[in-house]
């Protein structure tokens, strides 16, 4: 036997990565038919797709953001709000397109949710204004969500809606709530005649149908029509549109472009979208006027009905009373005391609205409904820059909630802001609040003085002055907020948007930006080629199992002894049951090259073979038990030893039972003939494992077995020694030492790399000697290189006796294509 060095055996093996660049290169060439098929079916993809995709558009639209001031504002205006500059409000405007809920009203205001189709070539084509009608479909019924619904025109004012449902409920979709809910479907083909301008109330379908502009339809002439999910409609309204500055130069344009199969519904929701925000930014800008208003409005009802109410008291009291003078001196002492109640009064209400603003401020966190502290009165600068303030921060959160997740860095800033802020104007109003109660303390002395005076009066003149101070004061107070009321309404008159539209969409040709047909082809090509490989790639370098004879040469020197091909039986006993099998053959084969390894051992007495494998399952009990029936046949007097103690196989095949083995001799409790069964192969005894022990390593490595192993060697020409599995557990190791070879088990396809190594070093440390490869469930394969002797002559068929043994192979086109498929 050839002796090798195996220093290198870490290094061919594995230890370092060592990629098969001559195996990967014959992967690909043996599957070129593969790659070929695949490169063939990328240029048909690319050219269903260049025949079937639709045209896609992209067209733009400018608009201009400016901070147009109120023409009616001047310095001496109590009721105004800043936004801030061009480069902050370009910042929310770029944001507020972007945003659910601008495009929500957007797709509501064209009603986008609903499609107009017509029968085309390849698919149903949206013509959307091409349609000559209308459909006006009832907001408040659910329609039918993704099914097209076809309107057939019968005569010059009536059409047949048809369509075909496969389930009795479809998902449908209210448009005035935008709640989903069931909708009832008829089951099968459904045709219903309507007038034009009639009412459709259909379980899936309501609305009217209209004629669009005067135009109509001839008979015979179909058009779908199908509703859409309304959110998700937005959805891709909002990740299509485009927003972006016009230039550096230009700081205060943005351009807005949009991309889409239909050029007409390009063009109306980029224009539509303009017109939206600009109506939304006009709205925004004048929110503070509309807050002030609705305050005022409020308190002018209180004012209102006390104004009444005093009324209603002077002319009772006039009524009751006779006409009396009133001196001049009491006279002027009841105006000063109108004059400092009216003070009081305006201090009160700016205490209250304080107060009022501090709870505000403290339990709300929605801060964009503020009315102005002017509109009260309070005049105090820094109230009103930290109102405004908090006000336009708030209204910038809002605008970035339909955008931007909760959480995110923009909230966490903008409520550090408001924070920050709201706490300055909570110190400046608690100082204010302080400084208005001090002046109250004052005027309510001097109104006691001034009471006093009036109480030498007789009783009658008193009521009397009362209620004429009551009817000043509240007419003063209406005639305030009247005037304060008359100021926010000019102001929001006098507003005007600051987003223009500079350049609307127009459809004037052009705007094709797909497919592109070269680029499609090219890619077909490429990914045809490139993704095969890449597939081959990863299989080949994922893949950690023997696949031929190349692999187990390129990581290990042990040489092979022998192939065995794959062959379906019912049982293990193939050499015995189907001579003149290929497999039959491939045992000869091994038989043959046994003879020339184990002669070259000169020893006296019979000749042990171990076989042993990696793990469980890769052919060591099923070579075991043919090795040991060659040799019976051959007229060797043979025994089989089951030495597996963990997991026994071998008495299935010769119809015997495991109760009593080799275990129950070890143990004492039979002496060894009693164990040995004598088989229907003529010259061929076994010997069963028996019931599974619980220290199997310990009965192996007694004294008792290498008494025996001298006994057999006398009685037997050939013991084969069924072991377990080396890579799992020692015993294999501890019987090494009574085999004259060791027969190493390699299922192909099977077993992993990575056992060679384990069994390259216990060969380079010593532990096993005089071991061979045996191949099991080895397939022909064109890349296959030969070279073995008897072991590769055999193999499976396909050597000089190949065609005497084996079995005619099916030719057919499935067979084909099933091996086809297996190398791939």
């Amino acid at each position: 036997m050839a002796v090798y060095d195996y220093d290198d055996l870490d290094t061919a093996g594995g230890g370092n990565f060592n990629f098969d660049f001559k195996g990967f290169l014959f992967k690909i060439l043996s599957l070129w038919k593969f790659i070929l098929v695949c490169v063939l079916i990328g240029l048909v993809v690319a050219y269903f797709i260049n025949v079937r995709k639709q045209n896609v558009y992209r067209l733009e639209s400018l608009i201009s953001v400016e901070n147009d001031q109120n023409p009616y504002f001047s310095a001496n205006t109590s009721i105004s709000f800043n936004w801030g500059g061009v480069s902050g409000k370009m910042g929310k405007t770029i944001t507020t397109l972007q945003t659910r809920t601008h495009n929500e009203k957007v797709v509501d205001s064209l009603k986008f949710y609903l499609s107009y189709f017509k029968e085309g070539r390849y698919r149903k084509v949206d013509i959307y204004k091409n349609a000559p009608f209308i459909f006006q479909p009832d907001s408040a019924q659910a329609q039918a969500l993704g099914h097209f619904i076809g309107l057939r025109f019968v005569t010059d004012d009536s059409f047949e809606v048809f369509t075909n449902f496969e389930h009795d409920a479809v998902s449908g979709q209210r448009y005035d709530t935008r709640q989903r809910q069931p909708v009832t479907t008829p089951v099968g083909p459904f045709t219903k005649v309507f007038k034009i301008g009639q009412v459709i109330n259909l379980p899936f379908l309501h609305g009217i149908v209209t004629w669009r502009d005067g135009r109509t339809a001839k008979p015979g002439d179909t058009y779908f029509i199908q509703f859409s999910n309304f959110d998700a409609v937005v959805s891709s309204y909002q990740r299509n549109i485009r927003v972006a500055p016009f230039s550096s130069s230009s700081a205060s344009v943005l351009r807005l472009s949009l991309t889409g199969t239909n050029k007409a519904k390009i063009v109306d929701y980029l224009n539509t979208t303009a017109i939206i925000l600009s109506a939304f930014e006009l709205e925004r800008k004048n929110l503070y006027s509309t807050n002030t208003i609705k305050f005022i409005d409020s308190s002018l009802q209180a004012v209102n009905s006390n104004l009444k109410d005093f009324t209603d008291e002077m002319n009772s009291f006039r009524q009751e009373n006779k006409v009396f003078n009133v001196s001049d001196e009491m006279t002027n002492v009841s105006s000063k005391l109108k004059e400092l109640e009216i003070r009081k009064e305006a201090e009160l209400t700016k205490l209250n609205y304080l107060e009022a603003l501090e709870t505000y401020l403290r339990t709300k966190t929605d801060y964009s409904s503020i009315a102005a502290p002017s509109s009260v009165g309070i005049d105090e600068i820094n109230i009103q820059n930290s109102v405004s303030k908090i006000t336009a921060l708030s209204i910038e959160r809002q605008s970035y909630e339909y955008s931007t997740r909760e959480g995110s860095a923009i909230f966490k800033d903008l409520d550090r802001q408001i924070d920050a802020e709201k706490n300055v104007l909570l110190e400046t109003i608690s100082a204010t609040k302080n400084t208005i109660r001090v002046l109250m303390n004052s005027l309510n002395s001097n109104l006691a003085k001034l009471e006093a005076k009036l109480s030498s009066l007789p009783e009658n003149q008193q009521e009397f002055l009362k209620i004429q101070r009551k009817l000043d004061i509240s007419q003063e107070a209406y005639n305030v907020y009247m005037d304060k009321r008359s100021e926010a309404a000019i102001i929001k008159a006098a507003n005007v948007s600051d987003i223009s539209i500079i350049d609307e969409a127009k459809d004037i040709g052009g705007g094709l930006i797909g497919p592109n047909k070269s680029l499609n082809y090219m890619m077909g090509l490429l990914l045809g080629f490139f993704v095969p490989i890449v597939l081959i790639f990863i299989v080949f370098v994922l893949d950690h199992t023997i696949h031929g004879s190349e692999d187990v040469e390129r990581l290990s020197h042990i040489p092979i002894l022998g192939l065995i091909g794959k062959f379906k039986h019912s049982n293990n006993l193939v050499v015995f049951e189907k001579p003149k099998s290929a497999v039959a053959e491939s045992f000869r084969a091994i038989r043959s090259s046994l003879q020339f390894v184990l002669n070259k051992k000169k020893q006296e007495g019979g000749r042990t073979i171990l076989v042993t494998s990696s793990v469980s399952g890769e052919g060591k009990t099923f070579c075991s038990i043919n090795i040991a029936t060659v040799y019976a046949l051959s007229g060797k007097k043979t025994i089989l030893l089951g030495l597996d103690l963990r997991k026994p196989k071998i008495f299935d095949d010769f119809a015997l039972t495991n109760k009593l083995g080799i275990v129950n001799y070890f143990i004492g409790e039979t002496d060894f003939e009693s164990v040995v069964n004598a088989t229907h192969i003529a010259n061929l005894d076994v010997v069963t494992s028996g019931p599974i022990p619980p220290n199997p390593s310990e009965l192996l490595m007694s004294s008792d077995l290498e008494d025996l192993m001298q006994d057999l060697r006398q009685r037997y020409d050939i013991i084969v020694l069924d072991t377990p599995p080396l890579g799992l557990v020692t015993d294999a190791l501890e019987l090494v030492k009574h085999a004259d070879t060791t027969l190493f088990m390699i299922r192909l396809d099977y077993t992993k790399k990575g056992m060679l190594h384990l069994i390259n070093a216990k060969h380079r440390n010593g532990e096993i000697k005089n071991i061979h490869f045996v191949l099991n469930f080895y397939k022909h394969k064109s890349s296959q290189n030969y070279g073995y002797g008897y072991g590769y002559g055999y193999g499976y068929g396909y050597g000089v006796y190949g065609n005497a043994y084996h079995e005619t192979e099916s030719k057919g086109l499935w067979s084909r294509a099933k091996r086809f498929l297996k190398r791939i």
